[in-house]
């Protein structure tokens, strides 16, 4: 079993910033957290991506609508991932989640259902 735990998340005014961490405890080598990524849900909405990383840290992926504002790397010494969020937006705001699973292909990296272990959220709210 692997647990993820975020925190970071608060209420920031639009163009702000905010990092987001998980730290990952229990079987975390590399086979079961070898993908992180980070999901948002707002009220009413289905959970979407917002971007993952590969064990190596060399590969990225992001959601057209974070790109260029949100970046996301890994500390695979320290069990955890983080997002750094810039230019924070009203639309950004919903409950941001950590998920790891095992290697996956790139086309699986963007879905939820392909992720075998979640955190309990953290709540992000970009408002004036």
């Amino acid at each position: 079993q692997v647990t993820l735990v975020e925190t970071g998340g608060g209420l920031v005014q639009p163009g702000g910033s905010l990092r987001l961490s998980c730290a990952a405890s229990g079987r975390t080598f590399n086979s079961y957290t070898h993908v992180m990524a980070w999901f948002r849900q707002a009220p009413g909405r289905e959970r979407e991506f917002v971007a993952a990383i590969r064990w190596s840290g060399h590969n990225t992926f992001y959601a057209d609508s974070v790109k260029g504002r949100f970046t996301i790397s890994r500390d695979n010494a320290e069990n955890a991932v983080y997002l750094q969020m810039n230019s924070l937006k009203p639309e950004d705001t919903a409950v941001y989640y950590c998920a790891a699973d095992r290697s996956m292909i790139a086309s699986s990296i963007r879905v939820p259902d392909h992720y075998d272990y979640w955190g309990q959220g953290t709540q992000v709210t970009v408002s004036s």
